[in-house]
């Protein structure tokens, strides 16, 4: 077994063992066990990093052996530049979920961390793969986990909100099966997705690919106008799972883009390009515009993630480096910056039990080291310079204009209603005199809210200041793809 499968069995393998354990009386070794999976499981990516080859866009720590050999389906995973910062997010932010759900989680909390933990390797493992049918397999077990988070954890409408984010997630993906199945025939019986990038399909194939990946990557990500489960199922999402689906499980939905429809279908992706930019700046402008009238702290932060993930969509419909490279910090980014958004819900959320922004006013008064950080978090929401939701909404921004600068106009402009609604925000929770007793009786962070907190803000901070580690892994492999899609239309 090599690093890379380590990294994606390890966090599964420490997951079943939680369910293992079983019993809360057992809670206090079950918290320990997770904390300490959580951990090694990151320490076992950082080799990753260290060990990668920025000169290459070749693939690397490349593992294959046969799985189903009948039908010619490989366990055959590896990495390049455009995936492996997304491994090490994935288990970074485990950690961050295993603190911050520490005290928090009082029943069941063997199943709460399990999960998680096995949901981490899953998604590692969609990071990963790269033979179609594995790429599949975790693409679509990653739903059980988050489905048992919701649906156990949730609040009081889980239930319905658990099953429209699987049915919305399902449906989309059955049509990409489809999809797999066709270039399995057509590669003569191929699933290796290096294979499928080589193949010449003429262009209503190539559409027909594109709009079944575009089902199931577009209601991942959530693109307008399919976004509709994602509000829901944030809302009634425990603070932990509302952190992971926002800051690692929308990313495999823009992700897909990237590995499958860009280089499978490189002559429809340009055709469709305008539908695509067109959805995206729908998703940066209306549904910033949609978030402005929330009264609901984590339904705002939900209408931000799209908009945010917009840009993302945005960046990779362009067709240059800028563009791509953006897009790919700005997934980055998000991963910090919204798990942070949510978390810091969750602590207020955890005092008062109340997401509404009417039950707050003048948290700044009674809890001044957390709004110290609720401030550096907004800032970085509304895409401050010096912190990492710019890096990549600038280069999106700088390439958008390159492209066409109305499109870019267009998309600097949305920025303007970002900063908007998270200032608001902002103002009428934090600022001000304290407005009610639930204020005015709220203790400020502990030691470990202060730790989950903290690493989130470094995290934002050392990627605003110093983006450069970011974006040179990332640069071969970009550079490589929009080769690949350019190349197609000479030929």
């Amino acid at each position: 077994m090599g690093l890379l499968s380590l990294a994606i069995w390890m966090p599964i393998a420490f997951g079943v063992l939680l369910l293992a354990l079983g019993r809360d009386e057992q809670a206090r070794m079950v918290r320990w066990v997770a904390l300490i999976g959580a951990l090694a499981s990151f320490l076992v990516t950082l080799p990753l990093y260290t060990g990668f080859k920025l000169d290459t866009a070749a693939m690397q720590f490349v593992e294959k052996m046969p799985w189903m050999e009948r039908f010619n389906v490989h366990y055959h995973v590896g990495l390049d530049g455009i995936s492996l910062w997304f491994v090490l997010l994935t288990a970074f932010i485990n950690v961050i979920v295993v603190i911050a759900g520490w005290e928090v989680i009082t029943r069941r909390v063997n199943q709460y961390m399990g999960a998680f933990l096995i949901l981490s390797g899953l998604m590692i493992g969609v990071f990963s793969a790269l033979d179609g049918i594995l790429f599949y397999v975790f693409f679509e077990a990653t739903l059980i986990p988050m489905y048992l988070i919701i649906g156990i954890w949730g609040g009081p409408n889980k239930i319905y909100a658990a099953f429209k984010f699987f049915l919305y997630t399902l449906l989309g993906s059955l049509l990409t099966l489809i999809a797999l199945i066709f270039l399995y025939t057509k590669s003569g019986g191929s699933f290796d997705i290096a294979t499928w990038h080589k193949l010449p399909l003429d262009g209503t194939t190539q559409t027909l690919l594109f709009f079944a990946f575009f089902a199931a990557f577009a209601v991942k990500v959530p693109m307008w106008p399919v976004h509709t489960w994602l509000p829901d199922v944030h809302v009634e999402a425990p603070t932990g799972g509302s952190a992971v689906l926002a800051a690692i499980m929308l990313k495999l939905g823009a992700y897909g883009f990237l590995r499958f429809s860009l280089p499978i279908a490189p002559d429809a992706a340009r055709e469709w390009a305008w539908l695509m930019i067109a959805l995206s700046l729908i998703a940066v402008i209306y549904v910033g515009l949609v978030a402005m009238v929330q009264q609901d702290m984590k339904k705002l932060v939900a209408y931000s993630s799209v908009a945010h993930m917009g840009f993302v969509t945005l960046g990779f419909f362009i067709f240059n480096d800028l563009g791509v490279s953006g897009g790919l910090v700005q997934m980055i980014a998000h991963g910090f910056v919204s798990a942070a958004m949510f978390l810091s819900i969750g602590v207020l959320y955890d005092r008062v039990h109340s997401r509404e922004i009417a039950s707050y006013g003048g948290v700044v008064n009674t809890m001044p080291k957390f709004a110290a950080f609720a401030l550096f978090f907004a800032m970085a929401n509304c895409g401050l310079p010096g912190t990492a939701g710019f890096v990549g909404e600038w280069m999106v921004i700088l390439g958008a204009v390159k492209y066409d600068f109305w499109i870019g106009l267009a998309a600097a402009t949305a920025l303007i209603f970002g900063a908007a609604y998270t200032l608001w925000m902002f103002k009428r929770v934090y600022l001000g005199p304290v407005a009610n007793d639930d204020v005015k009786a709220l203790v400020d962070i502990n030691s470990r809210e202060f730790l989950m907190l903290a690493l989130l803000a470094i995290a934002v901070l050392v990627m605003g200041v110093y983006p450069k580690p970011f974006t040179d892994v990332m640069d071969t492999s970009v550079m490589e793809l929009l080769k690949h899609v350019a190349l197609s239309k000479l030929n």
